[in-house]
């Protein structure tokens, strides 16, 4: 939609080909291009009713109607965020941290090695569907993992995210089949370290 009251699928800032062997050309697309649309069209669907009923006067079952819309729009959101902590191999996708988010990292996690750890069986361990995020929590100044269940389920309110990763099968299911682990293990290749650093430095400041 065009209408800047209604949201719209980000672009990606790589070709869909871009990020292999680590994550397919098909199944980047299918995720992109199906899967986070579906997120989008549904969180438009439900502004546009919730449009209609204040137009119209009409009933709404509110409990319902927010809960998909957190459901979607949390979707949305977290997919926009996950495209965005990706970079292509030969763009400097993939190593480690470097500067005041490296330090960071050492001083909460005591190297990066235990925050990959850490962060990946977050990601492995998420129950059914969800997320693997690494924040920053404005009140500490620390950096915190979090576990989200489905795209909504857990969250630190007002928590800065950091970084993202996906979980649905539908993130890795064409590559990877059941094997979560290689898929997490695979996104440590294609981190865009830079984005990463760029939204911690700005929150920290």
């Amino acid at each position: 939609m065009a209408n800047d009251k209604f949201y719209t699928l980000p672009q990606l800032k790589y070709g869909y080909g871009d990020l292999a062997p680590y994550i397919s050309e098909q199944q980047l697309m299918l995720h992109h291009q199906k899967h986070h649309q579906a997120y989008v069209n549904n969180a438009n669907a439900i502004l546009e009713k919730l449009d209609k009923a204040r137009l119209e006067n009409l009933e709404l079952d509110l409990k319902a109607v927010l809960k998909e819309l957190s459901f979607n729009l949390a979707g949305h959101i977290l997919h926009s965020m996950f495209w965005q902590v990706l970079a292509p191999v030969n763009q400097g996708g993939g190593g480690e941290p470097s500067g005041e988010l490296a330090q960071a990292i050492k001083d909460e996690f005591g190297g990066f090695a235990r925050f990959k750890k850490e962060f990946s069986q977050t990601a492995i361990s998420c129950e059914g569907s969800g997320w693997a995020v690494l924040c920053l929590d404005w009140h500490t100044g620390r950096p915190i993992l979090m576990q989200i269940e489905k795209h909504n389920v857990n969250l630190f309110p007002a928590f800065r995210i950091l970084m993202v990763l996906d979980v649905w099968e539908h993130a890795y299911y064409l590559d990877y089949k059941n094997e979560r682990a290689k898929f997490v293990e695979a996104f440590w290749q294609v981190i865009n370290w830079l984005e990463i650093s760029n939204r911690f430095n700005k929150t920290s400041k």
